[in-house]
């Protein structure tokens, strides 16, 4: 009973120490960024769980302002790569070089690209060509890339944060289903209120602030990351994000009607995977051990909405996936 009892205390530490990570890095970022609590909240929870974010929003919003304030709260090596319609892969990835050795002879070495750095700001992602955006496909998923034959590892921890603008569509190219699937979040960044606008005019045109005060390192982010996993889901909770990923699919028995109305693909296992690990900090952020129901709700529509693909006929008629996230929710029972 006592080693229990040390076994509970220790666990009851660990996570205590994880919602504490996690209210720094929040309140280093709203030094900086007005406002958008939520983007800021799905941010740190794919950061904690080792995901990648794509953030949709129009100019000016501060995208970019919170990936470089998140790479300094958590001293991270931060790099920008700009998309752009000329953009190549090696621009990104890196490539192979001739150099000459001290005996006079040459040799090829490899010269890392922009890529080789723990968070990585995709600005503009959907400007590049599908050629340059399959680049990021094996990065995002195996944390290496490949260059001719020869495998290099991406440092650790590794994320992605992309941006895109959701209302200029000349000159982009939509992004694929497989690049969109390899992201844990999409986040909406929306446009700030009156208060929040102000407040972001007195802080930018005012003199210059401080940046974000380094709360953690690389190290802890990695062992943060490891303690996420060994949150226990009881089963009846995993099952409902099971059924609402299957009840996004038009041709499965599971389906909902409002997937065989408006949707052509449904969600990958990708989503379930990503729906619970954000459910288990999601709870821990909240101070519990145990992951509710309400936890697979608050998280299903972030991760669920860049992964299902509309039929022309619900596009024509205005339906969103945020609206099918929405009949989704109400659709499937907890009870099963």
């Amino acid at each position: 009973m006592q080693l229990v009892a040390q076994a509970r205390g220790s666990d009851a530490a660990a996570l205590d120490r994880l919602r504490r990570t996690a209210e720094a890095l929040e309140h280093e970022v709203s030094r900086v960024i007005v406002g958008q609590q939520m983007v800021v909240r799905g941010v740190t929870i794919a950061l904690l769980a080792g995901g990648h974010v794509l953030l949709e929003g129009l100019p000016g919003l501060g995208k970019t302002l919170l990936v470089r304030s998140i790479a300094h709260a958590l001293h991270l090596h931060y790099s920008r790569v700009q998309f752009t319609p000329d953009l190549m892969p090696a621009d990104i990835l890196g490539t192979n070089i001739l150099l000459e050795t001290s005996q006079g002879g040459r040799t090829f070495q490899f010269q890392a690209g922009p890529i080789f750095a723990n968070l990585i700001l995709a600005d503009e992602i959907n400007r590049a060509t599908p050629k340059t955006q399959s680049a990021l496909l094996e990065a995002m998923q195996e944390q290496a890339v490949t260059v001719g034959t020869v495998g290099h590892p991406l440092p650790s921890p590794f994320f992605v944060l992309a941006t895109q603008n959701p209302i200029e569509l000349e000159g982009t190219y939509p992004l694929p289903e497989a690049e969109l699937d390899r992201f844990f979040f999409k986040l909406q960044v929306g446009f700030p209120s009156r208060a929040e606008l102000a407040a972001i005019v007195e802080r930018t045109t005012g003199p210059r602030s401080d940046p974000p005060d380094a709360i953690a390192d690389g190290a802890t982010v990695l062992e943060l990351q490891e303690l996420v996993r060994e949150i226990p889901v009881a089963s009846h909770v995993a099952d409902y994000a099971v059924r609402l990923v299957l009840a996004s699919h038009p041709d499965l028995v599971e389906a909902s009607e409002t997937a065989k109305r408006n949707v052509r693909f449904g969600a990958s296992p990708r989503a379930a995977q990503a729906i619970i690990l954000a459910a288990k900090i999601h709870a821990a952020l909240a101070g519990r051990v145990n992951v509710a129901f309400d936890d697979v709700r608050r998280v299903a529509l972030p991760a669920l909405r860049h992964r299902l693909i509309l039929t022309y006929e619900a596009e024509a008629k205005g339906v969103t996936a945020d609206r099918v996230v929405a009949e989704l929710l109400q659709a499937v029972r907890e009870d099963g």
